[in-house]
């Protein structure tokens, strides 16, 4: 191949390759940011994304994730009740930090929150760390934070905090549909659950082989 035809190829590949290592979330530094951005909530009018959720790994142990309610289409989601925000865990044994919540909308009492365990989220499978909430919807939060710590190994990095469910999520919210601006005294327009649209393994494989491709350019343009 010709060093004007694999220039053309390595900036042809770079973009794909881009777009698949980072369709699930964005990672930098020591944090990971993704969105829960589908739901079995009847949509529309109850459009997505819902929730954003930060992975933040504090050390190779030690990690804290928070959620936060997202406002589309006209309406708040709020979590609350049992799997609030519910992770899978890649770790064989961890601890539980503190669970802090908040809800920036009017007359709510968010908390008090409590370990839920593992549990089911209608649809998206189970999760290995639930983080149920009291009550209902008067309950309920537009922000729950908890920290863990691996007491089985260590994270490489924040993306590392993390791993697919056997239905292929990595995390999910029990959510309240809201309309804005969102009273407690009003009720909830809808409940459900909302997760993360998880990247098949085959999109994974070609991204990881794209990448490949495109350090082999790289090195034969170099030479």
């Amino acid at each position: 191949m010709s060093r004007s035809n694999r220039k053309a190829l390595l900036a042809a590949l770079a973009p794909v390759a881009l777009a698949l290592s980072f369709g699930v979330g964005s990672a930098s530094a020591d944090t990971y940011d993704f969105t829960l951005n589908v739901s079995n909530l009847a949509s529309p009018p109850y459009t997505g994304p819902y929730v954003a959720v930060d992975v933040n790994r504090t050390s190779p142990t030690t990690a804290t994730i928070t959620f936060t309610s997202l406002t589309n289409g006209g309406y708040i989601y709020l979590m609350g009740d049992g799997s609030s925000a519910a992770v899978n865990v890649n770790a064989t044994s961890w601890t539980l930090g503190a669970i802090t919540g908040s809800n920036s909308q009017t007359g709510f009492t968010p908390g008090p929150y409590s370990n839920g365990g593992s549990g089911n989220a209608d649809g998206f499978g189970s999760f290995n760390q639930a983080i149920n909430s009291f009550d209902g919807f008067t309950h309920s939060s537009t922000q729950i934070s908890f920290g863990l710590t691996d007491t089985s190994g260590t994270w490489a990095s924040a993306a590392n905090v993390l791993t697919p469910n056997a239905a292929g999520n990595i995390a999910a919210a029990h959510i309240f549909a809201c309309a804005t601006a969102c009273n407690a005294a009003n009720g909830a327009a809808a409940t459900g659950f909302a997760s993360v649209v998880p990247i098949p393994a085959a999109a994974w494989l070609f991204g990881s082989g794209l990448i490949g491709l495109i350090g082999i350019a790289r090195r034969k343009l170099a030479a």
